[in-house]
């Protein structure tokens, strides 16, 4: 089969042995996968010297089952998220616990972005936020974009911003979300908005390491209000203002608890329901719900279909931050 890496900052199509199925896996025949700009360009940045798989949210028809599987059966479509299990391959060997059932009124393309969707619920799960609250968004990326179409599914009062013109108005078409392209529009709207209180908490979902933007945060967010951070950012927060509000700092890893648990991701045990509600696993399939009962609107997310063997060229094209293109999905039947 073959898969897309990292190697010497080039992206590369390289040949590896196929999966076989073992106990409470699926394996499954890649149909789509979801190229995450924000995390795979860094990669392939860092990827001096060393050959790095790419990819980590996709979906597809499920081939073989291994043993103890039975919400799904060959010939499903099942979501995935995750890597090293997901990547951008012809076949993947996924833990039961990093998949969700796709439903028929579902178009496979917007299903390969659950990982995406499990990061933006997981971070507003962070937030832990009550209804009727008000939350900025900032950086407007793919993953500010859905934590923005989420947030606003969930009734809060949505600020968003980036300072792309290009990126704030795509968000205007949703009629609740309030988007702005400078700084001083979205402060006066979450003055205007919370009558001068504050956000209840700012979600940095920019990059770029070393930003302004962390400091500024603290401005936005009312009395004991909370950052969480979301984006590859640094944490540089000033004391004076983290000490006037007492503030929270909190930052959202991934999808949500089991991430990175070997017991949980390549064992296949999942945490008890009644002590973890929302694994990375559910909120995959909370994605997936919000998808198939139309709460969120995902189409703007998957203009841009690219076959496998173009995959090179793509990655070069999402380099550019201003695009309305924030993605694009890689189609692994052409």
């Amino acid at each position: 089969m073959q898969k897309i890496i990292a190697n010497n900052k080039r992206v590369e199509i390289v040949e590896d042995d196929s999966p076989a199925v073992k106990p409470s896996h699926l394996l499954i025949k890649t149909m789509y996968s979801i190229i995450s700009p924000g995390t795979e360009l860094t990669i392939i940045e860092n990827s001096t010297d060393k050959k790095i798989t790419l990819g980590y949210s996709a979906m597809g028809v499920v081939e073989e089952c291994g043993s103890d599987i039975t919400n799904v059966k060959p010939g499903d479509l099942v979501a995935v998220y995750g890597a090293p299990y997901v990547q951008h391959s012809e076949y993947l060997l996924v833990p039961k616990t990093l998949s969700a059932k796709v439903p028929s009124n579902v178009e496979p393309k917007e299903a390969a972005l659950a990982g995406i969707g499990a990061i933006a619920i997981h971070a507003l799960r962070v937030a832990n936020l009550q209804f009727g609250e008000t939350v900025s968004v900032v950086g407007l990326g793919l993953l500010g974009q859905m934590i923005a179409k989420i947030a606003d599914a969930a009734a809060y009062n949505v600020i968003a911003y980036d300072f792309h013109e290009e990126r704030a108005s795509m968000l205007q078409e949703e009629t609740n979300i309030k988007s702005f392209s400078t700084i001083n529009a979205m402060e006066h709207e979450i003055q205007n908005g919370t009558s001068g209180n504050g956000a209840d908490a700012v979600l940095l979902c920019a990059g770029g390491k070393k930003s302004p933007l962390t400091a500024q945060s603290l401005e936005w967010i009312r009395n004991k209000g909370k950052v969480v951070i979301v984006g590859d950012i640094e944490p540089d927060f000033p004391r004076n203002l983290m000490f006037s509000k007492e503030a929270q700092i909190l930052i959202s890893r991934a999808g949500g608890p089991g991430r990175y648990d070997k017991n949980y991701e390549a064992q296949a045990n999942d945490y008890p329901y009644g002590f973890v509600r929302w694994t990375e696993g559910r909120n995959i399939e909370e994605y997936i719900r919000l998808v198939s009962e139309k709460r969120i609107n995902v189409s703007s997310f998957i203009k841009e279909e690219i076959n496998f063997s173009d995959v090179s060229a793509a990655f070069d094209e999402l380099v550019d931050k201003k695009s309305t293109t924030l993605t694009k999905v890689i189609n692994f039947s052409k």
